[in-house]
């Protein structure tokens, strides 16, 4: 039998138009099926397939809302078309159509996965009506309900993974203020592979961390808590600048499952006893030091990325002078990357730096309030259009400045 396609256009009946896949070797039975869905009154658009392999393409990429199924088709028979129908359309309702002689192959569809099953021979059009209308609704059910588990699980993986790459800062003893923000780079996406970190150490010094692990998904994020970690605990013991950097390249070495994965990152030690403060870029861009002149991006020496060049590289330090009251603002590439409101142009560090110029008034005397306002805005001019996550880290010491 060729595959044909019927439609059937509105009619003076009102209702949803069911788009209706009917898988059936048997043109007898075929041409019965669509005479009864006319009789039903119901809008619909019915596919005629004549074998599974036909079918997979509607299966696999057409919208549809029910399949009425045969379960003697020339390439697959019995629960075993249940199972690859459910297989290539999982949220799809499946009405499996019997013989009069298959007691137990209705109830043994279901068991596989389908919705229900119509015995041939004894459908009417008030059967199939009904059958169809609930097999519909029961499988619209179980897609809203499983839409609602995989967001649940993405919100708890999401809250283990913020917790490993977004800690509690460890502050004794320092009124430097603390503003943190980690965003992944699109809706129900799990955060990716940023990671930050404070802490401060014996001697009053407060350290910081922000890294980006190439690539997105859960291996580099499990590879930025690693480093994350290592760095927490390689602080805590002593190890700064070049010397941090080489233990934390080594780990990464180590732990990743690819040579391709690398790591950006910026170090930082803020004294504000002697007003100043140590850079250490690894493949990083410069941080951004606000005072109560403005804000602008310092300037720093740069060294290669982790695990580009292993164990040959070197981290040459910066020592950045800091005003009595002012912020620094460390970031990942996902703040400047994304689109600038203008095709085809990214914001980049200049426009960063023109958007923190005009931005609309904040609450001076809270820093969360002026970083949430320049993600907001970073995100308007985007648009949507660029999906990598981000990383904000900014500290605050003295008298708080007013621009972010």
């Amino acid at each position: 039998m060729t595959a044909v396609t019927t439609a059937v256009p509105e009619s003076a009946s009102e209702g949803p138009v069911y788009r209706i896949l009917l898988i059936e070797d048997d043109p007898g039975d075929a041409l019965l099926v669509e005479e009864l869905l006319h009789d039903t009154g119901m809008l619909f658009a019915l596919t005629t397939r004549t074998a599974l392999a036909e079918a997979r393409t509607e299966l696999a990429g057409s919208p549809i809302d029910c399949v009425l199924l045969d379960l003697h088709l020339p390439d697959v028979s019995g629960v075993d078309a249940v199972t690859a129908v459910r297989g290539l359309a999982p949220h799809t309702a499946v009405i499996v159509l019997t013989g009069l002689s298959e007691d137990r192959a209705g109830t043994e569809a279901m068991a596989a996965g389908a919705q229900d099953y119509l015995v041939k021979g004894k459908v009417e059009a008030d059967l199939l009506r009904r059958t169809l209308r609930y097999a519909v609704y029961r499988s619209r059910t179980e897609r809203a309900s499983a839409r609602a588990q995989a967001t649940r699980l993405r919100a708890e993986e999401n809250a283990r993974l913020e917790r490993g790459l977004l800690p509690q800062p460890m502050l004794d003893t320092s009124t430097v203020k603390v503003t943190s923000r980690y965003l992944p780079g699109a809706a129900m996406a799990l955060l990716g592979g940023d990671f930050l970190d404070v802490v401060e150490g014996d001697d009053g010094l407060v350290h910081a961390v922000v890294g980006d692990v190439s690539g997105h998904g859960p291996d580099a994020a499990a590879l930025g808590v690693c480093l994350r970690i290592a760095w927490r605990s390689l602080v805590l013991g002593g190890h700064r600048g070049d010397d941090l950097l080489h233990l934390m390249e080594r780990l990464l070495i180590a732990e990743r499952d690819s040579q391709q994965l690398f790591a950006t990152c910026t170090l930082l030690t803020l004294d504000q006893r002697s007003g100043t403060a140590v850079l250490h870029l690894a493949g990083h861009h410069e941080p951004l030091l606000t005072t109560t002149e403005g804000t602008r991006e310092v300037s720093a020496e740069h060294g290669i990325a982790l695990g580009i060049v292993p164990g040959e590289c070197s981290w040459p330090s910066t020592v950045v002078p800091l005003p009595a009251a002012g912020a620094l603002t460390v970031y990942t590439d996902g703040l400047i990357e994304g689109h600038n409101g203008t095709k085809g142009e990214r914001l980049g560090v200049e426009g960063l730096l023109a958007l923190i110029g005009n931005l609309p008034s904040a609450d001076p005397a809270d820093p969360a309030d002026q970083v949430d306002l320049l993600i907001k805005e970073t995100q308007a001019l985007n648009a949507g259009r660029h999906s990598d996550d981000l990383a904000v880290l900014r500290l605050d010491w003295g008298d708080r400045p007013t621009r972010p």
